[in-house]
């Protein structure tokens, strides 16, 4: 059973971490792989401070295998995963009094040329002068590929709010960014 998880649906493999400690364990293996690199980087975004968000990543698993129930039907698994990371997220950024410096805070970049580290940093220091709930919302669209209904979901608001932030959230990057990129070799 150990290897056939690889092909088992989320909502299965949900239902597992309810069962015995072979089970469990598998299941758990599995849901990590599938999900972990996603929960981490929203972690680490929405934190801001590496160290921080490594906690806050293995306390969103904590808390998945504590809330694990074998009668508890579980339909998004993903987003649900998601929830409990933003949950511990908000949690702790009530309690945060300083703010995030702007080093600590990465995107993820494909060269390592000087332009690219560049607007890679314009970016970064963008999203973080967006409000918590824009930035969020972009955050979960763009780089966990969330749908609409599943940010709704997570962020506990309408659609339309949802859709309405990262409108928002997307123009005023470009407000922010733009004058940094316009091409100077007119």
């Amino acid at each position: 059973m150990v290897n056939g998880f690889q092909n088992t649906p989320d909502s299965e493999l949900y239902q597992y971490l309810g069962g015995s400690n072979q089970e469990k364990e598998a299941s758990f293996r599995e849901i990590y792989k599938r999900h972990s690199a996603k929960v981490y980087a929203y972690c680490r975004r929405v934190a801001g401070n590496k160290d921080i968000a490594e906690d806050l990543f293995q306390d969103t698993f904590l808390r998945l295998l504590q809330s694990a129930n074998k009668d508890k039907e579980m339909v998004n698994l993903s987003g649900y995963i998601i929830k409990i990371a933003r949950n511990l997220c908000l949690k702790h950024k009530s309690h945060q009094e300083e703010f995030v410096s702007l080093e600590d805070f990465e995107i993820k970049v494909e060269e390592n040329t000087l332009e690219r580290t560049e607007v890679t940093n314009i970016i970064t220091m963008a999203l973080e002068l967006l409000g918590d709930d824009y930035r969020e919302a972009l955050v979960l669209q763009t780089y966990n590929e969330l749908s609409y209904q599943e940010i709704a979901e997570i962020q506990g608001v309408p659609l339309t709010t949802v859709r309405n932030r990262i409108v928002r959230a997307k123009q005023k990057l470009r407000e922010i960014v733009q004058p940094y990129l316009v091409d100077n070799n007119n």
